[in-house]
């Protein structure tokens, strides 16, 4: 979705998540009508949402990377109220999915570059296995380097069979 700011582009994303409310309209996963009405229940279905602001809604910036990636699927973490660290241990790999060089699980908190908070926001919803991320302004803030890292990754997740929608401000971007 291309659109300059504050022609709806995050409302709807923000719809589609389940985050807003819907007016009109309907949503389709996977050829099957759905009725979603809060974000827990998007993830259940498959649905992730990289945020455009992710020091605010993507992350909690005082919490461990490994973390702030298991905040979007605590169902499979949970056992009885708990959060079972063995399986905690998984989150790594989505982490290094999205870069090898990219920030620590043990790390105390997203380093304040933009590039690894965006890597950390994409690792929370790898983890998730989502299989339709929305990915609203993402390269918004980071580097050329991370970027690219950004740019490719989309790519892989969208040969695997995930549906990516991009919103974005910037034309070349979307075309790109």
């Amino acid at each position: 979705m291309a659109g300059l700011v504050g022609a709806g582009r995050t409302e709807t994303a923000r719809a589609i998540f389940g985050a807003d409310p819907i007016d009109s309209g309907f949503i389709e996963v996977l050829g099957k009508a759905v009725a979603i009405r809060s974000p827990q229940q998007a993830i259940k279905l498959g649905i992730g949402l990289v945020t455009e602001d992710r020091k605010q809604q993507g992350l909690v910036l005082g919490m461990v990377v490994r973390e702030n990636t298991t905040l979007a699927n605590l169902d499979l973490l949970s056992m009885l109220g708990f959060i079972r660290g063995a399986k905690s241990a998984g989150s790594p790999r989505s982490i290094r999915t999205i870069s090898p060089s990219g920030p620590r699980p043990s790390s105390r908190r997203p380093e304040p570059v933009g590039g690894n908070q965006q890597k950390v926001v994409l690792a929370k919803w790898l983890y998730t296995g989502s299989k339709v991320l929305i990915f609203d302004e993402p390269t918004r803030g980071i580097d050329v380097g991370a970027k690219s890292e950004i740019y490719k990754l989309m790519n892989e997740l969208a040969a695997q069979g995930v549906a990516i929608i991009m919103i974005s401000s910037e034309l070349p971007e979307i075309l790109a």
